[in-house]
């Protein structure tokens, strides 16, 4: 994996993936900081297995959103010191049971953005089913 990160003015950049993809993100103006990118990352990340693993277990989703809040050091480097995720997931008929498996399976086993932070870091979770 490789990726570039330009910088345009002031304390604002560029980043591209390899496909030309690119986001914007800085320290000031509109965007979103890198701090920002990275609750994100996690965020997609998760959401991503958390989809996958209910998709593999045949439930009917049909929407998942991750809301993050993440706790930071108030000292340099301001570095995560805790995370929160809260999954607000929709589909017909879906399982507790699959849902709090698949939210389980992604915090401890396969988010690969949450795995390269501190992994002393407390991380909790939390969701709600919104049945369609």
């Amino acid at each position: 994996m490789k990726v570039t990160v330009d910088w345009l003015e002031g304390l604002n950049f560029v980043g591209a993936n390899e496909k030309g993809q690119r986001v914007t993100f800085g320290g000031e103006g509109d965007y979103v900081s890198p701090m920002e990118t990275l609750l994100m990352s996690v965020g997609s990340c998760a959401s991503i297995d958390v989809v996958m693993i209910l998709e593999k277990a045949r439930q009917q989703v049909t929407g998942c959103r991750c809301k993050l809040e993440g706790g930071r050091a108030d000292e340099p480097p301001r570095r995560f010191t805790s995370l929160n995720l809260h999954f607000v997931v929709s589909g017909k008929d879906l399982s507790v049971k699959h849902v709090t498996k698949a939210i389980d399976l992604s915090v401890e086993k396969y988010c690969s953005v949450m795995h390269s932070l501190d992994k002393e870091m407390p991380v909790t979770t939390s969701f709600e089913i919104v049945p369609v």
